[in-house]
């Protein structure tokens, strides 16, 4: 938990506190996986600055099962597995805990054949995905651009617009990264460092939407690739504002959209619950590759993958006699010691944990 905004090592604390009891229409999950976004490091690290009361537990996406419900809550969800989204977001009570209360309706069943850090995964960048996708309405029959397809927004598009009858070309930078796209379900992967770049899109056709991760570095690619009434949305800002050709953009007759998933309104975010939740059970939706959980906690930059930083499995695992089990920023290792869980500054949000082991938290 974090009490002050900062740099992960300066603000982070490891303490007891008393578990959160559900209020009325919330309900109590026992967290195993919490996935990390850069929503959460920019929070943390003051970047995006948002008021904290007291103390702020961080992470808004996670999975788990239900443990206790409020008033109000059918008590039949006791016991369902669930994947959870913006459990942090104007609350107390993020993933990165063993437990965290949210209103039921963000905690979304958990088909059984999808794993915790499958569903751990979602929140953030797969909802994202969906709104950016669908708020225009259906993509079925369209061509669909998503820049950026091996990162976790790029990656839930992908899958999506495939599912919803779209045709997908997406665009990436390196032989590794067109082989994650091509693995998600792309038609097309195009390096957009490549000369031609524009050319291989239009040859594939016209742009009628564009998912976009950096609108100023892209945004002369989307333009010479978008068809007439093209619609780009865009989902992250860049360090420096673009210039935009408003003539260009006219004489396309183009709709720019800028999405920040925390304004989009409650019915957009349950369909796209719903929608993510159907394509799991469909066993359409897939984790976003990634090397190993700890590189993409400290690089940020596949939101999607899992830091398991709140894992709850470890009696299954060998420790040390002075590892404390079910811990949120430490988990076992080969050895039976444990490994400092890493932020995404590269530094161990526990090391000033000094009571535990030395050899897990140094």
């Amino acid at each position: 938990m974090y009490r002050d905004m900062g740099d992960a090592a300066e603000v982070f604390e490891v303490e007891e506190v008393d578990r959160p009891e559900p209020g009325p229409g919330e309900v109590l999950v026992r967290v195993h996986a919490s996935g990390v976004n850069p929503t959460d490091y920019k929070a943390r690290s003051g970047a995006v600055p948002r008021p904290i009361d007291d103390f702020q537990i961080p992470h808004q996406d996670g999975a788990g099962v239900i443990e206790a419900v409020g008033a109000g809550v059918d008590p039949g969800r006791v016991g369902e597995r669930v994947w959870l989204w913006l459990a942090a977001a104007g609350r107390q009570w993020g993933t990165c805990a063993e437990w965290t209360t949210v209103p039921a309706r963000q905690a979304v069943s958990l088909p059984d054949g999808a794993s915790f850090e499958l569903g751990a995964s979602l929140g953030v960048p797969a909802m994202t995905a969906h709104y950016c996708l669908f708020a225009d309405g259906p993509v079925t029959g369209q061509t669909v651009l998503v820049a950026g397809g091996a990162g976790a927004v790029g990656h839930f598009a992908i899958e999506l617009a495939k599912r919803a009858g779209a045709r997908v070309v997406t665009t990436v930078s390196s032989p590794d990264k067109a082989a994650l796209a091509e693995k998600a379900g792309a038609d097309l992967v195009v390096n957009y460092r490549s000369p031609d770049a524009a050319n291989q899109v239009r040859a594939f056709g016209p742009v009628d939407r564009v998912i976009e991760v950096a609108l100023g570095a892209n945004l002369q690619l989307d333009l010479a690739t978008a068809g007439p009434h093209a619609t780009i949305v865009t989902y992250a800002a860049e360090p420096v504002n673009p210039e935009l050709p408003v003539r260009a953009c006219m004489t396309a007759n183009l709709t720019l959209r800028f999405v920040l998933l925390y304004g989009v309104e409650m019915t957009a975010l349950d369909q796209a619950a719903a929608d993510i939740t159907a394509a799991l059970v469909a066993g359409e939706g897939t984790v976003v590759p990634g090397e190993d959980s700890g590189r993409a906690s400290r690089a940020g930059s596949r939101a999607g993958w899992l830091s398991r930083e709140s894992a709850t499995s470890y009696s299954e695992r060998p420790r040390c006699s002075r590892f404390r089990p079910r811990r949120p920023w430490c988990r076992p290792g080969p050895s039976g010691h444990g490994r400092s869980s890493v932020d995404s500054a590269g530094t161990s949000p526990c090391r000033r944990r000094r009571s535990a082991c030395p050899t897990c938290c140094r």
